[in-house]
């Protein structure tokens, strides 16, 4: 009995090793403004926090620490997603802090890429207004969407766009995003890629940027980043840096 025992446990261990192992690496939706159409593994837990500053101007800066996008695997096709982000906004003198409205969202793959159509998911949100810190509560629920679109150049180079509208949570006046970024597998563990992105509001003046960054893949299940950028239009800001660690672990 015990050596019928010890063989299922074995098994058991070969079984979940092989797996993980075919499992792939860990597919983020940082540090670039592209979220990816890739789904988070079922029954995975994804955490991907970051810290970032951005000086919008001379007297204005604004400091996000932490966002926290978590991310939750439901099958093969779907995940649902929570977004918190606590803010410090410093203008002159005045410093204003606190938890921005919570966003709570999913994402569903709609296409696999087969020549010219790209692997393509579609991502939504909602911003609860009431659930936020008193400075930063909205009057109105505030969803956005986008379509996350990825092409594969080669083994090493893809490229991936994202196209969609926001709202604040003010007005019913849309802001359209897009987004368009490349990226280059150096090594097996470390990655670069180059964006340009904005938002075009539907009535004031758009907003265009740019900006880079680089990963490294700790391991399939934890991975680094670091990324910079400067604005391109009147309305952007200076420039902006950003630093993240995301990981994800089996429930």
């Amino acid at each position: 009995m015990k050596c019928k025992l010890s063989t299922i446990i074995i098994f058991l261990m070969v079984f979940n090793l092989c797996n993980a192992q075919e499992l792939p690496s860990i597919q983020t939706d940082r540090p670039d403004q592209t979220e990816c159409p890739f789904i988070t593994p079922i029954n995975y837990f994804q955490f991907e926090n970051g810290f970032s500053f951005e000086k919008k101007n001379d007297n204005i800066n604004e400091i996000v620490m932490p966002t926290i996008l978590t991310r939750f695997g439901i099958n093969d096709h779907f995940e649902i997603r929570l977004v918190t982000e606590y803010i410090i906004n410093k203008n002159y003198s005045e410093k204003i802090s606190g938890v921005n409205p919570v966003l709570i969202g999913f994402k569903t793959r709609l296409f696999e890429e087969k020549g010219v159509i790209p692997l393509t998911s579609f991502i939504g949100h909602i911003g609860i207004p009431k659930l936020a810190s008193p400075n930063y509560k909205a009057t109105y629920f505030a969803p956005d969407f986008r379509f996350s679109m990825q092409h594969t150049i080669s083994e090493k180079q893809s490229l991936s766009y994202n196209l969609g509208a926001e709202w604040n949570g003010e007005t019913a006046e849309p802001t359209f995003v897009y987004t368009l970024t490349t990226g280059y597998s150096l090594t097996e563990k470390i990655g670069i890629y180059f964006e340009l992105y904005g938002f075009v509001p539907q009535i004031e003046k758009p907003d265009h940027r740019f900006d880079a960054g680089v990963t490294y893949l700790i391991n399939s299940n934890h991975q680094l980043d670091v990324s910079s950028g400067f604005g391109l239009s009147n309305t952007s800001p200076k420039y902006f840096v950003s630093l993240g660690y995301s990981f994800r672990f089996k429930t």
